[in-house]
């Protein structure tokens, strides 16, 4: 099995100059070209900023509708009083409730990707910090995750809607897609996404902002790609 991989490995790098940057468009091929997986894998973009996100007025986070989504499907749960109940069903919520969901992610439980509440009952969700807080669950109003509008942020996350936020190391790391998307379909989420962060830009980060983007697969070396290609 191991000699498999490196061979696959070895296919992937043969085909990838490394200190080259490719175009979007020919890095949106050559993802697909170099993913060997069985599965449909996912495909991810890094994108290293010039900010310093130890200083709070440097730290860039937001969402993005991705056009195309990003062709995983999204394990949604509203926690919500019992009127809001019939809504969040009928907006495609995966799971619905409030106490009894409450219980189960005390006793472990996670097994979502998104949790979105409302205002209130944040205080009964804000008891779950350290649970959700360190997967990234932890609802939030910034991120729309937290409203009276619950049929809309339950629909806008199923269609692809991605919260983001800078890592300590100053990159952005996101899924763009499955390697089954056609190159064009890659190339749209790429560009609206890049699009979005450059709209983010804190007015203190000096210098070059967005210093490299990469994008790669679930088992692929990452492409480096020409930021130019990207912009809107």
């Amino acid at each position: 099995m191991t000699k498999k991989l490196t061979k696959n490995r070895k296919f992937a790098l043969e085909k990838i100059d490394a200190g080259k940057q490719y175009p979007i468009e020919e890095a949106a091929k050559l993802v697909k070209e170099i993913t060997t997986t069985r599965f449909d894998a996912s495909v991810d973009i890094d994108i290293r900023l010039g900010v310093d996100p130890r200083k709070a007025n440097q730290m860039v986070r937001g969402v993005v509708t991705l056009p195309h989504g990003t062709g995983k499907e999204i394990r949604v749960l509203v926690l919500c009083t019992p009127d809001k109940e019939e809504e969040a069903k009928a907006a495609g919520a995966d799971y619905v409730g409030l106490d009894e969901y409450i219980e189960k992610i005390k006793g472990g439980w996670v097994d979502v990707d998104v949790i979105i509440t409302m205002p209130s009952v944040m205080a009964k969700v804000g008891a779950l910090g350290r649970i959700l807080g360190p997967r990234g669950l932890m609802p939030n109003p910034k991120s729309g995750t937290v409203t009276m509008d619950i049929a809309k942020a339950v629909k806008e996350v199923k269609a692809g809607k991605i919260d983001f936020k800078v890592d300590k190391y100053g990159i952005v790391h996101s899924t763009v897609g499955k390697v089954s998307f056609p190159p064009e379909k890659l190339v749209e989420n790429v560009r609206e996404f890049v699009g979005v962060i450059q709209k983010l830009k804190p007015a203190s980060a000096k210098g070059t902002y967005i210093k490299s983007i990469a994008l790669s697969s679930t088992m692929s070396p990452g492409i480096r790609i020409e930021p130019k290609s990207v912009e809107v």
